[in-house]
């Protein structure tokens, strides 16, 4: 229910912002005033959950969230005021770091480790699909509420979240972290991953594709709106077919997996992934950019999957807190760097041209990637804690 309520925000926060502004620009700022509290939030996430309850740790982060998405519709029943959503959502990004890290940690100790890439599939399914729902019922609710009031319902949704959350039971822990601070269980973190060859190659990888990509949303969004003049309603269309893929890859990852191994799902969906973006700037027609935006994430849904799960696989369970929020920080260091270089870049020379550019990179770091440890077999059951 909050990642429906979640999908709602993505598209409300840029319209809002574009409503406001009418800038590609201050778009990429707001988004990399998230991404940037998102990264504070990740250095401490990890030692958090390692150390805390995980199941409080999510209900305490989804009470957060729904006290801070309610600000915004307050605020604007007085005036609407850009500054409320470089406060309220960079602080719902940090809660919902610290959330997303403990629900990754969470997902081992509700399953078997034979089953982790099934379970992460159809998590990741259930979240697609209400990636779906979400979109297209923003696109109905723009046209009745203003967008403000759409982020006052995802404040609903974490509530409903945390209480559902309630009643969930999570196994305990079978070792007992060592306590550390959370700088110190920042760089332990970091310091498992970049023993293994594998992981620390996906991380340096990923702040490649962070980098180009942050802003995606941001383009799409603007492209529709301003390019090619579409109202809420259709964006919410378009985000919602885009979602389809993500379902799918939830559903057909596992049989992916295990029939082609890690490295060429990850790599052959990096590569998709840039050939569907390079196309969807010159696509002038909106299903096609419905149907590449649903490529786009059937790929990304396809190499997130496959990556988390063999980081679950490979990292101690006591470690995973701390490896999660390492993993997360630092391939998404880039993304608020990239995000108003990126939007700056389209506001000069045009989304189209951007987009181009942004594909060309994504083949270029799935190239790199097939010359790298990811192409190696074997990689897809590794000894628990076993060093690639």
């Amino acid at each position: 229910m909050s990642v429906a309520g979640d999908s709602l925000t993505t598209l409300a926060v840029p319209v809002l912002v574009l409503v406001l502004t009418d800038s590609v620009f201050q778009m990429g700022l707001v988004t990399a005033a998230i991404g940037a509290a998102w990264l504070v939030s990740g250095v401490l996430a990890g030692t958090i959950v390692d150390r805390f309850d995980r199941r409080t740790v999510m209900i305490a982060c989804d009470v957060a969230r729904a006290a801070l998405y309610a600000l915004v519709p307050l605020v604007w029943l007085v005036e609407p005021h850009l500054w409320v959503l470089y406060v309220a959502m960079p602080l719902g990004a940090a809660a919902g770091m610290l959330y997303q890290v403990a629900y990754i940690t969470a997902v081992p100790a509700l399953v078997g480790k034979d089953r982790i890439t099934e379970a992460n599939g159809l998590l990741s399914a259930t979240f697609a699909v209400a990636g779906i729902t979400g979109p297209a019922i923003a696109g109905a609710l723009f046209a009745v509420l203003d967008p403000a009031w759409v982020i006052g319902i995802d404040a609903i949704t974490f509530g409903l979240s945390a209480v559902a959350m309630s009643f969930v039971r999570i196994r305990a822990r079978e070792t007992v972290p060592e306590r550390e601070s959370p700088i110190r269980g920042f760089l332990t973190g970091a310091r498992f991953l970049w023993q293994n060859p594998v992981l620390r190659t996906v991380t340096l990888l990923l702040c490649g594709v962070l980098f180009l990509t942050y802003a995606m949303d941001d383009l799409l969004i603007y492209r529709l709106k301003n390019d090619l003049h579409q109202g809420g309603g259709a964006i919410g269309v378009v985000f919602a077919i885009g979602a389809a893929g993500a379902v799918v890859a939830g559903l057909v990852v596992p049989a992916l997996r295990r029939r082609l191994g890690f490295g060429a799902c990850w790599i052959g969906a990096y590569a998709l992934s840039g050939l569907a973006l390079a196309l969807a700037g010159s696509a002038t027609v909106v299903p096609l950019v419905a149907g590449l935006l649903a490529v786009i994430l059937f790929c990304q849904g396809v190499a997130g999957t496959c990556s988390m799960s063999l980081r679950q696989e490979i990292t101690p369970d006591h470690l995973l807190g701390r490896v999660t929020s390492a993993f997360w920080t630092i391939h998404y260091l880039p993304g608020p760097i990239g995000a108003p270089l990126v939007t700056f870049a389209a506001a000069r020379a045009g989304v189209p041209t951007v987009l181009l550019v942004l594909g060309l990179g994504l083949g270029a770091i799935a190239l790199v990637a097939a010359f790298s440890p990811l192409r190696a077999r074997g990689l897809d059951r590794p000894a628990h804690g076993e060093a690639l």
